[in-house]
């Protein structure tokens, strides 16, 4: 059976970062892919470090050839993937263990030829995350286009190891690395790509560690005429790759933006603003944190696989976890709750919690429940005194409906929370599917129905020992009843 994708990774004399790197796509949660390792003649021990992985793991397949460059090693390797979709490595770089799940269900759900995605840009001990796409739409080929045209030079649009490719288009139009050329090839291999291609997502979601080390084209040895007429020749296919793309009126108009291209140099954008150190980004969750038994460990352990998914689906629609924490709860909830009732299911407490709500309040994804408007009391009869403990009562009765209608201030999620929380909470999804891992389908239907029973077990008992006494207890159906 064929794998869904091929991994290449050309290698050439990378023993330094070569295990961190495949050590990051052996871990990835997506099982379903072969792993190429080009070495490219090394000289060092990457050739035996290579070797090492392919006897540890069947997915790992390794090419021992003559060095001919990176371009002629990423050829040869298109030449041999097996996969339904491409992805790309360099061997000093390294990946998040959810990488390539996250490219392969963008491209399946979305039924895209491309997947773009942000990643981490490392200089020395410190990183910042690097994108340029907030579209959060399938793309044609010209909207796609005219988003580039803005940052022509930039890594983002010129790399291929931040993207997913399709390999039948690839093989169709015989797409290749131009080895005549060592400066931008991979951005020519992208525009040819994208000219055969029709759709395109941008996954906004950083899952590439860049580690900035490579010099320029003068330090590589190449020599200031050949640069010149490398980068001729490429703004000839850039200027051609455009009128492709756009009528000629519409050329007309962005004619000088692609002119631009010329006198823009290949840049990763620098160590931005807000940049964070080496190991502070999201981190994986080590075996000592979750270990043991119990119910106690047990609901933690659930608890931080969902939260540690459940952020990747809030980076990518500028929520902080406890605001998606929240939605999901509001959106699970069989009754519309207070603020304080849903920061208790939701586990985000004060002063998060209101912190969290206003934020969802101005992005228009909850609102407060409109009030039902009570009928007015009749009055009293004017000849009528009324006692002292009448009006004791009277004012007591006035803190406690005041109390009642703050705590039924409920949350409602506004059409736009409804469809946000339905993406996050495909998250599900993936959960239940890391935990039924190597477990049959006919196992996975016991189980499921053993926990329907399980649940409605609990439920019939937490309702059932709920004290009259304890309204803070009570279910909202239950308090209602009472009032």
């Amino acid at each position: 059976m064929e794998p869904k994708v091929s991994i290449i990774v050309p290698v050439y004399n990378a023993q330094e970062y070569l295990k961190r790197c495949v050590d990051s796509i052996l871990s990835q949660d997506y099982r379903d892919f072969e792993l190429l390792l080009m070495d490219d003649g090394s000289k060092d021990a990457s050739g035996e470090i290579c070797d090492a992985y392919a006897q540890q793991d069947g997915r790992v397949r390794v090419v021992h050839k003559e060095n001919t460059g990176v371009s002629d090693t990423r050829n040869q390797a298109l030449e041999l993937a097996r996969g339904t979709f491409l992805q790309f490595l360099d061997s000093d770089d390294w990946i998040v263990p959810e990488a390539t799940r996250l490219l392969v269900r963008s491209m399946e759900e979305y039924n895209c030829d491309m997947v773009i995605s942000d990643f981490y840009r490392v200089s020395g001990e410190r990183l910042a995350q690097k994108g340029d796409i907030e579209e959060d739409k399938v793309m044609s080929r010209q909207e796609f286009a005219s988003y580039m045209i803005e940052n022509p030079a930039d890594f983002y649009y010129g790399v291929l190891w931040n993207k997913m490719y399709r390999r039948s288009i690839i093989e169709e139009y015989h797409i290749r690395m131009d080895t005549s050329i060592s400066w931008c090839e991979d951005f020519l291999f992208n525009l040819e790509y994208i000219r055969h291609a029709e759709s395109f997502f941008a996954l906004q979601v950083p899952i590439y560690y860049y580690l900035k080390r490579r010099g320029s084209l003068v330090s590589q040895g190449a020599s200031i005429t050949n640069t010149v007429r490398m980068k001729s020749n490429i703004f000839e296919y850039y200027n051609e790759f455009y009128k492709d793309v756009y009528e000629d009126k519409d050329y007309a108009d962005i004619r000088l933006q692609v002119y631009s291209f010329l006198w823009a140099a290949a840049k990763d954008g620098g160590v931005l603003p807000g940049s964070k150190k080496l190991g502070e980004e999201r981190r994986r969750i080590t075996r000592e944190e979750v270990e043991g038994n119990g119910a106690v460990i047990g609901q933690y352990r659930f608890r931080r696989l969902y939260e540690y998914e459940l952020d990747l689906a809030a980076q990518k629609n500028m929520l902080t976890l406890d605001e998606a924490l929240l939605l999901c709860a509001l959106a699970q909830c069989s009754a519309c709750y207070s603020a304080r009732r849903l920061g208790e299911i939701a586990g985000v407490g004060q002063p998060r919690l209101f912190l969290a709500m206003q934020k969802l309040e101005r992005k228009k994804l909850i609102a407060p429940e409109k009030p039902v408007k009570e009928k007015s009391a009749k009055e009293k009869p004017a000849d009528r005194i009324e006692s002292t403990a009448e009006k004791k009562e009277r004012t007591a009765d006035k803190k406690e409906k005041s109390s009642e209608k703050k705590e039924k201030n409920r949350l409602l999620l506004t059409e736009e929370g409804r469809k946000l929380s339905g993406e996050l909470l495909r998250v599900e999804k993936d959960l239940y599917s890391v935990c039924m891992e190597g477990i049959s389908d006919e196992e996975q239907k016991r189980m499921e129905k053993l926990m329907g029973k399980i649940q409605e077990n609990m439920i019939r008992f937490m309702v059932k020992e709920v004290p009259e006494d304890e309204p803070g207890l009570e279910t909202e159906e239950a308090g209602e009843r009472k009032q």
